[in-house]
């Protein structure tokens, strides 16, 4: 049988001290990478527009764009799709799962049409009952 070669260790107390140092010295950087000012005007999220009144109906009712997303269009236009809500006094109504790009049109004193959005494109209309906020496709 052959004899295994020795090697000589390094007790870790020795190598530690360097090994921390080592990390210490390279973590926390941040390395930022060059780009053209496009990137990075790009990359940065479109500002947050703010509530804005699109209707008033009988009663004192208000419809009001609120939360908004950005929408990129398959021939690559971008846009601005929003959700409405709907405001008495201090009751304030939101509209679930309808974003949309226009503002909507008073149809009665109980009702809004408004027309979902997707995509930079207009789809189906949807009336929207005033009182609990709930949209109804239009047939």
């Amino acid at each position: 049988m052959r004899p295994v070669p020795k090697f000589r260790s390094t007790p870790m107390l020795h190598v530690a001290p360097l090994v921390i140092s080592v990390l210490i010295a390279c973590g926390g950087r941040e390395v930022k990478r060059e780009g053209s000012a496009g990137d990075s005007a790009a990359s940065a999220p479109p500002p947050k527009p703010h509530d804005s009144l699109v209707a008033t109906a009988p009663g004192g009712v208000q419809v009001w764009f609120t939360l908004a997303r950005e929408g990129q269009g398959e021939d690559g236009s971008h846009c601005i799709d929003r959700t409405l809500e709907i405001r008495r006094g201090e009751s304030r109504v939101p509209v679930p799962l309808l974003y949309t790009a226009t503002a909507p049109e008073v149809v009665n004193d109980s009702t809004i049409r408004a027309r979902l959005s997707f995509r930079c494109r207009p789809g189906d209309a949807y009336l929207v009952d005033l009182r609990t906020g709930r949209p109804t496709r239009e047939r």
